[in-house]
């Protein structure tokens, strides 16, 4: 059996094979690592070429790994996520930095619990800088699996790609509308039946967020579509939306509760789905956490 010579594997062309298969598209791979296609084909090919067998199936619709090329890419993906992580970390040593923790978390989290965590940790942890990244739950997930964050908060409906995830925080969905809305009537009453909401034009956010998918997870199973009449990115956006009257909004309690009050919105329970909703952390591998990283996830069961 022929044996592999480690000193022929490279970063770049580990870091171009991962890409290419996350994104199905070799043309896609190079682009997102600055290489012409022809360098990026070449790349692949000598790569396979020192494995000694086919990594990728090529078709019209782009790539696929093959049976080996299954095998070769959570190593591959492993060690791009350690060597990254090796070049953040003496960085932070030329830089003078105590310690360092990256977070990308989403919007939710942004928006509700997390500022006032991440407060406290500083207030324990004063030395340690903070490196924060607002982006979409799959965002953060890939980040952290690339190795370009350390933890990330996401929806709990997220796939998290082998992380290792622990709930950080519990909120619950409300609705929020003006006061002269005529779902307001309803809701003196009790909650307002998700059939009811779905009657009305919706705020939601413009990306995939879990949020959105969740909603229109629910609105599917009813077989109804979701009447979005404003795409925004931001929880101040939508309740400026909201307030100006472009329609309704669903999002968490805790991140509704500010515009509720800045602009004299109304947020009210509803039923017929579920409203809880749990944000979790993600991690590769909580053993092997840094301290601070460790210290931030600790703070947060405590608070919890």
């Amino acid at each position: 059996m022929r044996s592999i010579n480690l000193n022929r594997f490279d970063l770049a062309t580990l870091r171009l094979y991962v890409a290419a298969v996350r994104l199905g598209s070799l043309t896609a791979g190079a682009a997102r690592q600055d290489l012409s296609l022809a360098a990026a084909s070449k790349r692949i090919a000598e790569l396979e070429s020192h494995v000694g067998t086919a990594l990728l199936e090529r078709s019209k619709r782009g790539v696929v790994p093959t049976a080996a090329g299954r095998v070769l890419l959570p190593h591959a993906v492993e060690m791009v996520a350690r060597l990254e992580q090796l070049a953040l970390a003496m960085g932070d040593v030329r830089g003078g930095t105590a310690g360092h923790l990256r977070l990308w978390a989403n919007t939710s989290a942004f928006g509700g619990f997390l500022p006032e965590l991440l407060a406290a940790f500083a207030r324990a942890h004063p030395n340690v800088v903070l490196d924060l990244e607002d982006a979409i739950s799959e965002e953060a997930v890939h980040a952290v699996v690339r190795g370009a964050a350390e933890l990330a908060v996401i929806g709990e409906n997220t796939p998290a790609e082998g992380l290792q995830t622990a709930v950080c925080h519990v909120d619950e969905l409300v609705l929020l509308l003006r006061p002269d809305h005529p779902l307001v009537r309803g809701a003196a009453s009790g909650p307002v039946p998700l059939p009811d909401l779905l009657e009305h034009d919706l705020v939601a956010f413009a990306r995939p967020t879990s949020l959105t998918r969740q909603l229109a997870a629910e609105a599917d199973a009813l077989q109804r579509p979701l009447r979005i009449r404003a795409q925004v990115r931001s929880f101040d956006a939508m309740g400026r939306m909201v307030a100006a009257g472009l329609g309704i909004a669903v999002l968490p309690r805790e991140g509704a509760l500010p515009y509720a009050r800045t602009f004299g919105l109304l947020a009210v329970p509803v039923s017929g789905m579920r409203t809880e909703r749990r944000l979790l952390w993600a991690m590769r591998d909580r053993d092997a956490l840094s301290p601070a990283a460790r210290a931030l996830v600790g703070m947060s069961a405590r608070s919890g």
